[in-house]
């Protein structure tokens, strides 16, 4: 069993996926998601296949954008800290916001290190 790489959650993000999410089926989605997050071999592969986890081009700061469904359009933001390394959530993105990713980040920048 792989090592887990400690997601770190500063700004409630799961709580808030808690009760923004549309429904179960998107809450478990969000619990593999988050398990694919952790997992050290995804990150020394570099293979994320659920998520296909990839950095957002368009912004100074490196931010990684997580799939939570595709189709529907629920996302996470992931943003790597200098300090330790970990995966720290900065934002869950609405299904209907996710193509104005540079608009979101942009909107709480207090939350994204730069």
């Amino acid at each position: 069993m792989a090592q887990p790489k400690g997601l770190v959650d500063d700004f409630g993000i799961l709580m808030e996926c808690q009760s923004v999410l549309p429904d179960d089926r998107h809450r478990l989605q969000l619990l593999e998601s988050i398990a694919e997050l952790e997992n050290n071999q995804a990150h020394a592969t570099r293979n994320f296949p659920k998520t296909r986890l990839h950095k957002i081009a368009g912004i100074k700061e490196a931010v990684y954008r997580a799939d939570i469904d595709k189709v529907s359009g629920w996302r996470l933001h992931v943003q790597y800290s200098r300090v330790d390394q970990r995966p720290h959530l900065k934002d869950v993105i609405a299904g209907q916001l996710h193509d104005s990713v540079v608009k979101a980040i942009r909107s709480k920048k207090s939350r994204y290190e730069k």
